[in-house]
């Protein structure tokens, strides 16, 4: 419909009124939400060292020599290679075989296949994430039981009559086992290096107390080279530096050298 003001007379001086500018509309800015935080669990970092990686086949090669070397002087093994020596270097070697047989599976079953079991269950119960122990946070309760084991067999040695360097032999074990523990809360330190120096100071007391078998020197020579190619190993693996196996041949060489002096 028309406005009927548009024809209607305009007085002098009169202005149409000019429409108002639409009101724009407010913008909005819309609000980032902020992204929600995972609902996993974040995954715990092991201080265990990374094995460094191969380049070549003989770097390959060598990384595996390395690996079987670890292994095979394991230190849960050395008390058994200990009470193996004692009975075929030292005067001991006299003793009935079936003497000789059941002394030594009992070291084995009390320094190795218990320690083994019991870590294998820890790993089971998801309290260790390697058997090979690499990471140091890992090895406080398998030292607190290795350490136990070692002991116990030095009692029952010396209860058993044993002559009193055998028993020490093991007590010196366990004496380097409680102070690797004590250092492991600050620093890592080498277990492997400890149970073979140990080893040698047991073949330098076998010379002291006497009659021996011959070649005993060979014997602690080859024993020296073992233990630093078991040393070489662990640090060609990165589980260990070098002054990490200098302190823990230290450790075990004096810890059962000490006591064999008693």
């Amino acid at each position: 419909m028309s406005n009927h003001f548009d024809y209607m007379p305009k007085p002098e001086g009169w202005v149409p009124p000019q429409p108002e500018p639409p009101v724009p509309e407010e913008i909005v800015t819309p609000i980032e939400t902020p992204p929600e935080p995972p609902t996993s669990e974040p995954v715990p970092v092991s201080d265990a060292p990374v094995q460094p990686e191969d380049n070549t086949p003989l770097e390959h090669f060598i990384t595996r020599c390395a690996n079987i070397i670890s292994w095979v002087f394991v230190p849960l093994l050395m008390p058994v290679y200990g009470i193996i020596l004692i009975f075929s270097l030292s005067f001991l070697s006299y003793a009935p075989f079936h003497t000789k047989l059941v002394f030594t599976l009992i070291v084995f079953g009390a320094n190795f296949i218990v320690p083994m079991l019991l870590v294998l269950l820890l790993k089971k119960l998801g309290m260790i994430d390697d058997i090979g122990l690499n990471g140091r946070r890992e090895r406080l309760i398998p030292y607190i039981i290795t350490i136990v084991c070692l002991a116990g067999t030095g009692l029952f040695l010396y209860l058993k009559m044993a002559p009193l360097w055998v028993a020490m032999f093991y007590a010196g074990g366990a004496l380097a086992g409680a102070i690797n523990l004590i250092v492991n809360f600050r620093w890592k330190i080498s277990a492997h290096a400890a149970g073979i120096a140990g080893l040698v100071a047991m073949l330098i007391q076998v010379i002291k107390e006497g009659p021996s078998s011959e070649g005993m020197v060979w014997w602690i020579v080859g024993a020296i080279l073992t233990a630093g190619l078991l040393g070489s190993a662990r640090i060609w693996l990165g589980r260990h530096t070098l002054l990490q196996v200098l302190a823990g041949s230290a450790v075990g060489f004096l810890s059962v050298w000490s006591l064999s002096l008693l």
